[in-house]
């Protein structure tokens, strides 16, 4: 699983580098984002600009990232969904769980407005 984490003080950014978030590489998912949500963290971004596909295994993942962050007062961001990945929320019926913001930039002006 390819993917990078950059931290800055209460906000990291976790980046997704495969096209695909599935069953194969979920739990890697996982286990980086229950080490990275953390109750000094405020907000996690995550970039997911590559993934073109998810399962309900990858949409899992963000989920835990959401109830994680959820429990320490913090937010979950997501960036760069494309549009088969974010019908996957809408026909799940949990879109209203996340933010949605077009890149990362976006996201940090947002979390700071």
């Amino acid at each position: 699983m390819r993917f990078s984490v950059e931290q800055d003080d209460e906000l990291v950014i976790f980046t997704v580098k495969e096209p695909i978030l599935d069953s194969s590489n979920a739990p890697e998912v996982k286990s980086e984002l229950l080490i990275l949500c953390q109750p000094s963290v405020k907000a996690l971004v995550i970039d997911l600009t590559m993934v073109h596909m998810c399962d309900s295994q990858g949409l899992s993942s963000l989920l835990l990232a959401h109830r994680q962050m959820k429990e320490h007062e913090g937010f979950v961001v997501l960036t760069g969904v494309q549009e088969s990945v974010r019908n996957l929320f809408r026909i799940s019926q949990i879109e209203y769980l996340f933010e949605f913001q077009p890149s990362v930039h976006d996201a940090i002006t947002w979390l700071q407005s």
